[in-house]
């Protein structure tokens, strides 16, 4: 048999090349945009350790495996290091602006958000956040304000938006000044959205949805943070596959979700180490859930996966553990530094007849002092004098406060020990300049490579739209 070895050459290039031009040729019909609030490069490197020598997971962090592995600079127009609003700005529209301001220009114009042009063009738009839906970056998808804290102007621009899903922790403009209802949960309801709280027996034949938290009156900053297992609460990834269904029911052809892990932030803020594993390991399930939809549809689907910011200056490894890390002493926390740090106040406020062996037996129940991380008599008697100073003397000084919580003395030192015996280190309570990751697959992913602007991101998502 006489085999032509070149024509088969040539007709598999011509194959290969016909397959690429079609590749390149497809549009992103279903576009997933994940952001982890505050989740830099050492958070998710901290947690994919964890998930590998504590959990004893074999397969990595889901988003570490995504084919295009790149980094993007925050900065904000007003400051090297960005607030949630300027970032969100520009990771939704492609615009700085100034540290507090939403959804405008630093001279207050209105600049819009991809989620508005894509809906505009036909796509169905989901928003999902493990925050209050009208926070900083959610908000960026669909509102103008010069001030962030312009919550009932948000809230009115989310029932003005049109689209057709919102998941979040609360909505915090409904009260006047004076505490009076000001009617924003009726327009918001007159606008066709159907409100429920939690996601039992919501209505699928709604064409719009919101989905707040059962918890919205005690905690409207989060939907509670994973590692506190708050009976009945929302779950990022419980919200993200609600949202997809009714993106699945609404607008099967083509649709556009954002979902934000928010609660890594807090953690950030608080710097609790233990925490942030597991709320990026929660942020990781919910992008499951769309890597299996990519699964179903690899040639119509886009996974872009970053940050607005660094929270923390986290480290991996810090002063106390050198050269390793010992996240296996984070194993015993079941409890939040905000929910440890709530008892103690309580403690304090209530005057309880609480003694030093009582927190010795919380600490190890709820912290894993003495099981999962040892102290050593010196520092078991450091830490006994601070409850006394705290708690019996009363003259422990002023709480420490940072953006979301006011942490008590008692409850600070708890988490140091906490944080440093694991070899999680901090640098700030704040945000950082640190530039975050990006993390993409499917298609136009390759565009995302490289050391893009955060305000790059939306315009390289609209051009996979429109291939």
């Amino acid at each position: 048999m006489n085999i032509n070895f070149r024509k088969i050459a040539l007709l598999s290039i011509a194959i290969t090349a016909a397959a690429a031009m079609c590749t390149v040729s497809s549009a992103a019909r279903y576009i997933f945009y994940f952001i982890g609030d505050g989740m830099g490069i050492a958070h998710v490197t901290s947690s994919q350790l964890y998930n590998k020598h504590v959990l004893k997971n074999d397969n990595p962090l889901l988003m570490t495996t995504f084919p295009v592995v790149s980094m993007a600079t925050t900065h904000s127009a007003s400051s090297d290091v960005t607030d949630s609003a300027a970032a969100g700005t520009a990771l939704a529209t492609g615009h700085k602006t100034i540290n507090g301001m939403l959804g405008v220009t630093p001279d207050s114009a209105a600049v819009t958000s991809i989620a508005k042009q894509l809906f505009d063009s036909g796509y169905g738009i989901g928003i999902v956040t493990s925050v209050a839906i009208d926070d900083a970056t959610p908000g960026a998808f669909y509102t103008h304000v010069p001030n962030r804290n312009m919550f009932y102007e948000t809230g009115r621009y989310l029932a003005e938006s049109g689209y057709q899903f919102f998941a979040g922790a609360a909505l915090r403009g409904t009260k006047d000044k004076n505490g009076n209802d000001n009617g924003l949960i009726d327009y918001i309801r007159s606008s066709n959205v159907s409100i429920h709280y939690g996601l039992d027996s919501i209505d699928t034949t709604a064409e719009r949805l919101l989905i707040l938290s059962p918890f919205h009156e005690e905690n409207n900053n989060c939907i509670g943070l994973t590692v506190d297992s708050i009976p009945g609460a929302l779950t990022l990834p419980a919200m993200t596959q609600a949202g997809l269904d009714q993106m699945m029911r609404v607008s099967p052809d083509r649709f556009f979700m954002m979902v934000e892990g928010g609660n890594i932030d807090h953690a950030g803020h608080g710097n609790d180490g233990g925490t942030i594993l597991r709320e990026v390991i929660n942020f990781n399930d919910a992008i499951k859930i769309a890597y299996d939809f990519y699964l179903q549809h690899p040639d119509e689907t886009l996974i872009v996966i970053t940050a607005d910011h660094e929270t923390g200056g986290m480290s991996v490894g810090c002063q106390a553990t050198g050269y390793s890390t010992r996240l296996e002493r984070a194993a015993g926390q079941k409890v939040s530094k905000e929910k440890f740090n709530d008892f103690c106040h309580s403690l304090y406020k209530n005057r309880m007849n609480f003694t030093w062996d009582d927190m010795q037996a919380y600490l190890a129940e709820k912290l894993g002092f003495g099981t999962a991380l040892q102290l050593t008599p010196e520092e078991t008697e450091k830490l006994r004098g601070m409850y006394s100073d705290v708690f019996e003397k009363r003259n422990a000084g002023a709480d420490r406060k940072t953006l979301y919580a006011s942490f008590n003395a008692f409850a600070d030192k708890v988490f140091d020990i906490l944080n440093s015996k694991s070899g999680m280190g901090w640098t700030s309570g704040s945000h950082t300049g640190i530039p975050v990751p990006v993390y993409a697959i499917g298609v136009g992913a390759e565009s995302f490579s490289g050391l893009p602007d955060n305000t790059e991101l939306p315009g390289l998502i609209m051009k996979a739209a429109q291939k």
